[in-house]
């Protein structure tokens, strides 16, 4: 079974900077093109970055373009988010999630396999 495990959630101030770290386990984890995705209070779910095996292709949803990053370390079995420049808007629960699609996508539906989440809170 493949385990996620993010972590580097916490208070933050607008205009900060922090990075999410997301941790796999149990399958090799460059099967995998990785997500990151996020839920605010009273909110859906939302697309924020994906990552394919070999971290040659990208995807940024618009809200966090030009301020997060996504990355991945395949000898660490592991997913970055890098957000810079936060603003209140990004407050959300943020999970980490794996497919075995070989071409990027944004649809949470594809993804097969979730963390539990880490918690980013942005003051003012």
């Amino acid at each position: 079974q493949v385990q996620l495990v993010e972590s580097g959630g916490g208070l933050v101030q607008a205009g900060e900077s922090v990075t999410l770290s997301c941790v796999e386990s149990g399958r090799p984890f460059t099967t995998y093109q990785m997500g990151w995705f996020r839920q605010a209070p009273g909110k859906e779910r939302e697309f924020v970055a994906a990552i394919n095996w070999s971290g040659i292709k990208i995807s940024y949803a618009d809200s966090v373009k030009g301020r997060f990053t996504i990355s991945r370390d395949n000898a660490k079995n592991t997913v970055y988010l890098q957000m810079n420049s936060v603003k209140p808007e990004d407050t959300a629960a943020y999970s980490c999630a794996a497919t075995g699609l070989a071409e990027l996508t944004m649809s949470a539906r594809e993804y097969d396999y979730w963390g539990q989440g880490t918690a980013v809170t942005v003051s003012s």
